[in-house]
């Protein structure tokens, strides 16, 4: 027999960083998940990435206090604003351009995040036009 699902928590930490903070256990706390076994489970799964990245994690919590989690890949915008050099977006997109960032880089970021399961079905150029239609509101230029 399964177990019954007690809650689905959508968290974003950084690679290798998880620890038992009031961030952390604000979301799992309350489906009475182990924090300590989240976290040396997330830095494992995550060792191999470069650390300081914001991963997305899907955790689902169950009834018998066990748990599951998905990783994702890191945001658009920051992988946007790492290939343009910026620290954050324009605060008044369409009028204010705060950097530039090349259709090669847009098109390997594409890549990346074709990797994503709940993306994989979609065509590399429909992601491109998506990621291009980020950059703009985000203040960037986009050159070939």
């Amino acid at each position: 027999m399964s177990v019954a699902v007690k809650g689905v928590v959508r968290l974003r930490v950084l690679a290798g960083k998880a620890s038992p903070s009031p961030a952390i256990g604000q979301a799992l706390g309350p489906l009475g998940v182990n924090m300590m076994e989240f976290c040396k489970a997330f830095n494992d799964r995550t060792s191999k990435m470069t650390e300081n990245i914001p991963v997305p994690v899907v955790l689902t919590a169950f009834t018998d206090r066990t748990f599951n989690f998905t990783t994702k890949t890191p945001p658009a915008s920051w992988f946007l604003k790492k290939a343009a050099g910026i620290t954050s977006g324009s605060s008044t997109p369409g009028q204010q351009v705060v950097g530039t960032v090349h259709l090669r880089q847009i098109y390997e970021i594409a890549k990346v995040k074709q990797q994503d399961e709940m993306v994989d079905y979609i065509d590399l150029k429909s992601i491109c036009k998506t990621l291009i239609g980020s950059a703009k509101s985000m203040g960037l230029d986009v050159v070939p």
